[in-house]
């Protein structure tokens, strides 16, 4: 049963390397905003509307919650098995949909198909996002949604396991990376001359891969094993300002579940506890020092001693 600490500081906020006490806010603990769905992911802040938006995957349906009110209410159903969100430069909302494309709701509510296919083979079932200061849209595309009936339709893969690209100005789609088996959460570091990628299908271990971005800022170069997280579950991820990456983590084990913070050094620094597997996450608030993060069948947040990088 989930109790929030009464006492401060939350224990379930933990340094495991000195390092980490310096993003910690003491007088914060985790909450759980909100329970009872099935699969969480995706979430989105959206700070002139105090709302932060999330996924439903296998309910077929996007959530909201109000800051101000802290009411839940259905954003949109049916989503077409919407998984990761962002945000554009435009403050627009792209979206993943394990209905095999990416989209964009413009300020209407009205839905723009950015990418639904790449020469002429319909794409598998887009996964997470991010969008650059360029406006280009980079996403992952594995099959995992299109493996059962639960979290979209079962269907043939068509293309392999991908990373995109799809420029911003003339919306041109091309491959960033084959190379990886299950290419899930993704996010450039604050300066944006790094990539990160993690490979969630891999073999014995889990791995964050991390490239150099060309000098153009449109393609990567060789990737390189950033981090190995073995067995452990890893999902989602954002950067922070200082390029800290804040991981959704478990699967398996009560010490896994939540989120684990990986400094740029690739050394493991922190950890959120949670009662269940984070999948992804977010900054958010006024400040961008709010973390929340989609675990499981819940949605939690706890505000945190650094800003969250722009972009994510």
């Amino acid at each position: 049963m989930w109790q929030q600490a009464e006492r401060y500081p939350d224990p379930r906020v933990i340094s495991i390397d000195p390092s980490f006490d310096a993003y910690r806010v003491n007088f914060s603990a985790v909450e759980r905003l909100a329970t009872g769905y099935r699969w969480t992911e995706g979430p989105v802040w959206f700070g002139d509307g105090r709302y932060l938006l999330w996924s439903d995957i296998p309910n077929n349906q996007m959530l909201r919650w109000d800051e101000q009110t802290g009411a839940v209410s259905v954003f949109r159903k049916p989503s077409n098995f919407a998984n990761g969100n962002t945000r554009d430069r435009q403050g627009r909302l792209v979206t993943c949909e394990h209905g095999r494309r990416v989209t964009r709701t413009e300020y209407d509510g009205s839905i723009t198909v950015l990418m639904d296919a790449f020469e002429g083979k319909r794409l598998n079932s887009p996964n997470d996002l991010v969008v650059k200061s360029d406006g280009s849209i980079w996403f992952t595309d594995p099959p995992m949604g299109i493996a059962g009936h639960y979290e979209g339709h079962k269907a043939e893969q068509e293309l392999p396991h991908s990373v995109y690209r799809i420029d911003g100005a003339t919306g041109e789609a091309s491959v960033v990376t084959r190379e990886l088996k299950g290419p899930n959460g993704l996010c450039f570091s604050p300066d944006e001359k790094l990539l990160y990628v993690i490979e969630s299908r891999g073999m014995p271990s889990k791995l964050i891969h991390v490239y150099d971005m060309s000098a153009d800022g449109r393609a990567i170069g060789k990737g390189r094993v950033f981090f190995d997280a073995g067995t452990a579950t890893i999902d989602g991820m954002r950067a922070d300002i200082d390029g800290n990456l804040w991981c959704g983590w478990g699967m398996g084990s009560d010490e896994l579940d939540g989120v684990m913070v990986i400094s740029p050094a690739g050394k493991i620094i922190g950890r959120i506890a949670l009662p269940e597997r984070c999948a992804n996450l977010c900054f958010g608030g006024p400040a961008r020092n709010r973390l929340f993060m989609a675990a499981s069948q819940s949605i939690y947040s706890v505000f945190v001693n650094t800003q969250g990088a722009l972009g994510g």
